[in-house]
């Protein structure tokens, strides 16, 4: 089956990949060395996580501190937890707040040592199941359904086994990393049934909990006291200076191998719909937790398989299905759970963040699940209209992080895409005015005002998101919004510098080199502010160290004078990192395919591997992910311009479950590759029989699927040399 060759650990450590050679070993990488993913239990796109909690940075699993750059130091020796938690991120780097609510311990110790750290050996993971063995001998399973997590747990022969669910905590153990419930109810309805709710950052988080105990005893507990029988905790007003810990349990004797099973229900919406979503995720009876995993499973499998590839090295088939695997497990989807507006409809929370996920995981989600990218699309519409703004960043927290520093305007991108490939299910209408809205917010006014906004990359953000505001008001047939919006994405040169590269500013996580070469809407234009063809490619030359020696990387805690000079080197990050990872590509408007081809042949075959330190960076809620399988299929999506460039596939064929129909890829004269290795460059391509001359397909094209042959030869041709990507200028007619 697919889903076997999924490896969840891998990015879980720091990054250990071979010594980088050629130009792979002169890019510098400026943010964490480590894939910050964990391997807990997840559904597809679903709202539940869970995984072994050890308060570790950033999602709560592992052993790593906080890190902000180079190799991340230690919290914990070894893999260790006090439990099992819900609600991770995945792969992403610091977003203020943290998650990993509900803890579960199983214990045979008592109830006085909750808290302490158990070594975690025995692990296992693949999609939709986590185990692991803790050092007091109890077995542990996880499974989750779309709005649910399912624990099983076999004991040791013990006289006083329990299981504890503490409500009290969330986050991680760092400074500052903890969350504490503001308000909380739990109440023990009957043998094995309980419910309760927190609110934690300013979200009603409801639980409905069975657990089959054999006549264990059912209690709650607060301060580490118990409770009399049928109480009910109500606490309205709690602070960290009053803060106590509080959970149920249920204790009883245990026989050596006897298992316990936890089911939980969660919802946003209060108490009766997390029993709702209990019953619907894992059905009546005792003992479900082998039918929930069947089924999450299954949805893994159906979802996986959409991608075939074809190598017969087993080593790359993991690593390809697992950034896929990594790639469809956020944002989450939680319809009708939206806790902030009472309509019903599509939520979407854990965008961490658009500005990660925008280039490269969007796309592949409105690839192979198109329903779920114009439910996305009617949520960031909800929450602008709800919230104010177009969301950077949107977490399960009430006034979500904004981010914005990071970037501006980005859902444009995402919007204009659906609105070119022409999807139903959204009214445009309603997105145009949003759109418009947004784009004069925040730093849009300054864009408004001065026509540049900072950080400087932020001026070309918002001069794309006008562009591709301007293909929404097309498509409903408004003209005057067209000509005013395209007049405004004109103003993107007022970002660039007389040499050619954008002005000096205060860059977020890059310099400026590392925006420079962005794929916007008017490239032709942008190459000539380099001094035309020869300017740019000479530029984007040295971004990627055509001749330059090779770099040493930040090791453990870097002093402010290595990253400056790493900084100064103005260097591509070699997908350590987002702001440049659709760099590779602008060769390909200066008519420099072969470029393209050297570049991601050394980036997919030297920056990813197997094992726990297989990435090269913070896998930021697939995005990082979401660029592999893109760069591996040989295609990569321009977003917002519903365009896809051609480039060297890295399997011998692949097909593609797309939106409307199966792509198929085929490349006659493919070899074999390896790090290293000899590159193959794109001597023709045929889509449906016919020649493609040009370096790039229309979006629609490719979603209605077909087949491309991309034939490969060991030495550049003069494909795509001439018919290069479009360019947009203003007016059209110039």
């Amino acid at each position: 089956m697919t889903l076997d060759h999924v490896d969840p650990f891998i990015g879980t450590d720091v990054t250990a990949l071979p010594q980088p050679t050629g130009l792979a070993s002169t890019w510098w990488a400026p943010k964490p060395l480590i894939g910050n993913t964990h391997p807990g239990a997840c559904f597809p796109f679903g709202m539940v996580s869970a995984c072994a909690y050890s308060g570790g940075y950033p999602t709560g699993y592992g052993p790593y501190d906080l890190s902000t750059e180079g190799v991340p130091g230690r919290l914990h020796e070894g893999q260790v937890a006090s439990g099992f938690t819900h609600f991770q991120q995945s792969g992403t780097g610091a977003i203020r707040k943290y998650y990993n609510y509900f803890r579960v311990t199983p214990m045979v110790e008592p109830l006085d040592e909750l808290g302490r750290t158990f070594v975690v050996t025995e692990e296992e993971a693949s999609p939709g199941y986590y185990a692991a063995t803790l050092d007091n001998g109890v077995r542990c399973e996880i499974t989750v359904g779309p709005k649910s997590a399912v624990h099983r747990y076999t004991f040791p022969e013990h006289h006083n086994a329990r299981v504890v669910v503490d409500f009290s905590m969330g986050g991680l153990s760092i400074p500052y990393g903890e969350t504490i419930p503001l308000r909380a109810t739990l109440e023990s309805s009957s043998p094995g049934i309980a419910t309760g709710e927190i609110v934690v950052e300013g979200v009603p988080l409801a639980v409905a909990i069975e657990c089959d105990t054999e006549n264990w005893r059912q209690m709650l507990w607060y301060d580490r006291r118990l409770m009399p029988a049928g109480a009910r905790l109500d606490l309205d007003h709690i602070r960290h200076t009053t803060l106590r810990p509080f959970g149920l349990m249920w204790v009883g004797p245990a026989a050596a191998g006897q298992t316990i099973e936890l089911r939980m229900g969660f919802s946003l919406r209060g108490i009766e719909q997390a029993k709702a979503n209990l019953k619907k995720d894992c059905g009546a009876g005792p003992h479900r937790f082998d039918r929930r995993l069947k089924e999450s499973r299954s949805a893994w499998q159906d979802l996986l398989s959409s991608v075939e590839i074809e190598t017969e090295d087993a080593a790359r088939r993991q690593v390809f299905y697992t950034a896929l695997y990594h790639a469809l497990i956020k944002p989450c989807f939680a319809r009708d759970e939206s806790p902030f507006w009472p309509a019903n409809g599509p939520f979407v929370y854990d965008i961490s963040t658009m500005w990660d996920i925008y280039r490269t995981q969007l796309p592949l989600l409105t690839a192979l699940e198109p329903g779920r990218a114009i439910d996305l699309a009617n949520a960031l519409l909800t929450i602008c209209e709800q919230e104010g703004n177009l969301p950077v960043g949107y977490r399960m927290a009430r006034g979500s992080d904004r981010f914005s520093r990071q970037g501006s305007a980005l859902a444009h991108t995402f919007l204009a895409d659906l609105c070119q490939l022409e999807v139903p299910g959204i009214d445009w209408d309603w997105a145009l005015v949003t759109m418009q809205q947004d784009l004069r917010r925040s730093y849009g006014e300054d864009y408004l005002l001065t026509g540049v906004a900072h950080p400087i990359s932020h001026t070309l953000d918002l001069a794309f998101g006008y562009w591709c505001t301007a293909r929404v008001a097309a498509r409903v047939e408004d003209d005057a919004v067209v000509a005013e919006t395209e007049r405004l994405a004109s103003g993107w040169t007022a970002a660039y510098g007389k040499d050619g590269l954008l002005a000096d500013s205060n860059f977020y996580e890059g310099v400026k080199h590392n925006y420079s070469f962005r794929l916007q809407h008017d490239m032709a234009a942008r190459i000539a502010l380099s001094g035309g063809d020869e300017g740019f490619v000479a530029q984007l030359d040295r971004f990627f160290g055509y001749g330059a020696d090779a770099v040493v990387q930040p090791g453990y805690k870097p002093t402010k004078t290595e990253m400056e000079g790493g900084y100064a080197l103005g260097r591509f990050e070699g997908l350590n990192n987002e702001p440049d990872m659709e760099a590779p590509w602008a060769y390909y408007y200066a008519g420099r395919p072969d470029r393209t081809a050297e570049v991601v042949h050394d980036a997919i075959h030297q920056k990813f591997s197997t094992g726990r330190g297989g990435l090269p960076g913070n896998d930021d809620s697939g995005g990082l992910s979401s660029w592999y399988v893109w760069a591996s299929l040989g295609l990569f999506p321009v977003a917002g311009q519903n365009i896809f460039l051609i480039h060297p596939p890295a399997f011998a064929s692949a097909s593609i479950r797309m939106a409307r129909g199966t792509l198929h890829i085929t490349s006659p004269g493919f070899v074999e590759p390896t790090p290293g290795g000899p590159v193959q460059y794109v001597q023709s391509v045929t889509f449906d029989g016919s020649p493609v001359d040009a370096s790039f397909l229309d979006g629609t094209q490719l979603h209605r699927g077909g087949d491309l042959v991309i034939e490969l030869g060991p030495t550049p041709s003069g494909w795509g040399t001439t018919h290069r990507p479009p360019s947009h200028p203003y007016p059209a007619s110039s």
